[in-house]
């Protein structure tokens, strides 16, 4: 059953001093904008229903969440935090007397709630921001980087012995509830550990020739992860042949482990074989959907996660996000994150400014149609006089100026709101993510302005 508030309020909190149970200037202007009963809309459209133990309360859910992005927190040290804290406790509407929700409790509430919840969190703030007019939407500027994925740096042998470890994870719980079915799989982890080792004592003589033992030892890891995806394949079989609802899930997990197990043997063959370039490659047995993206720097070749493309305006909200599959050149991002600021808020905006990356003569063909007054996009290449002479314009120049402030957005973003990794897993999982730390982002923004 969907819970929306908290039962009454706590009796306890009104014998306290004043200086304890007074918020601090951010969280009480952030409680009095989530009051908004338009916040809980979503949930109610979604997941309304009188049937069922209650739910954690929304009104305590969003404040937890906000918390979380906020200061960083991990799920069992945001409920430590919050419960040795009055103030806290009083802003996410816990009682003194009142047991903190478990962990595990506030895990599933995300997981059920989803990445789509995030967002229609974010358009309503958005919505409510500029009908009390602190949003302003008159200049906008976009750009892109990458939201890490919480994984190890990917090497085929690696990827291998990650699957490995896996696949024999997933089978000591089908032993569980099915003993017969594991008769004859063999632990190999051991065995894989030992090669992966070998590797790394190859690797310390930096010779030519340690490439060739690599590929050696690679394969000898390929051949041992392919005996246990047959032993596993033997499992699944088995448990098909006698299948019941107790082992459908676990049954169905073995089975994708093994259909990404052998793409990753795949690859890996490829390496040994000389080809080093794979489209699509993955890079992971934990989170599939990430990839392996170069965007230029010095410091790294590659980022391991999913591409981002973060919209600003000119008071420094976020009015817009998107998260991206692989690695799409910036220059399609440009037209789609106007037509959705339009979408959005009713009008384009008067002024764009973005790096040249999203540079096109057909991008600025395209905002020109749209109404956009003036495109500050650097041009790619050698230039023309005339093009020389309208990027010299003194406005070209101040939008520019302004575009240069969104790398410090995200930068700050990164720094302050965990969009350098993100901590949940997969494509939704980092939407989700992404999504919570720009909520908190406007949420303590609109608190500094108001």
């Amino acid at each position: 059953m969907l819970k929306l508030m908290k039962s009454q309020d706590d009796l306890w909190y009104s014998i306290l001093p004043d200086e304890v149970r007074t918020l601090s200037a951010e969280l009480s202007k952030v409680d009095e904008i989530l009051k908004d009963k338009r916040f809980f809309k979503p949930f109610q459209k979604k997941f309304d229903t009188q049937m069922g133990r209650p739910t954690l309360p929304v009104e305590t859910y969003l404040r937890l969440m906000y918390l979380k992005a906020r200061y960083q927190l991990g799920y069992e040290s945001l409920i430590q935090e919050v419960g040795d804290s009055i103030t806290w406790r009083l802003f996410c509407g816990i009682s003194l007397t009142q047991c903190m929700p478990n962990p595990t409790t506030l895990i599933k509430s995300r997981q059920r709630y989803g990445d789509e919840m995030v967002d229609s969190l974010n358009t309503l703030l958005l919505e409510k921001l500029r009908e009390e007019k602190v949003l302003k939407t008159r200049k906008f500027r976009t750009d892109t980087t990458v939201v890490e994925a919480d994984i190890h740096h990917p090497t085929d042998a690696t990827l291998l012995q990650d699957a490995v470890k896996t696949i024999t994870r997933v089978v000591s719980k089908v032993r569980e509830v099915a003993s017969h079915a594991t008769e004859h799989f063999v632990d190999q982890t051991k065995a894989v550990k030992k090669e992966i080792l070998s590797i790394a004592k190859v690797l310390r003589r930096r010779t030519k020739q340690s490439w060739d033992e690599i590929n050696t030892i690679t394969q000898s890891v390929i051949e041992i992860t392919e005996t246990v995806c047959q032993d596993a394949q033997t499992v699944v079989n088995k448990l098909q042949a006698k299948s019941r609802e107790s082992r459908k899930a676990v049954e169905q997990k073995l089975a994708n482990t093994l259909e990404i197990t052998k793409k990753l043997i795949w690859q890996a063959r490829q390496v040994v074989a000389g080809n080093r370039k794979i489209a699509d490659r993955i890079i992971s047995i934990h989170d599939p959907e990430a990839r392996a993206i170069k965007k230029g720097k010095l410091g790294k070749t590659a980022e391991f996660g999913y591409k981002v493309r973060i919209d600003e305006t000119d008071n420094g909200f976020v009015t817009g996000h998107e998260v991206y599959r692989g690695n799409p050149s910036d220059e399609e991002m440009l037209t789609t994150a106007v037509q959705q600021h339009k979408e959005r808020f009713g009008s384009v905006p008067r002024a764009v400014a973005t790096d040249r990356g999203f540079s096109s003569r057909q991008n600025e063909k395209a905002l020109e149609e749209l109404g956009v007054g003036r495109i500050s996009t650097p041009t790619r290449g050698k230039k023309t006089k005339k093009r020389t002479e309208h990027e010299s314009q003194a406005w070209f120049k101040d939008l520019q100026r302004f575009r240069a402030g969104g790398e410090a957005k995200i930068s700050l973003l990164k720094r302050r709101y965990g969009l350098s990794r993100s901590r949940f897993r997969g494509y939704v999982g980092t939407k989700t993510w992404v999504g919570l730390g720009i909520m908190a982002h406007n949420l303590r923004k609109a608190a500094q302005v108001s």
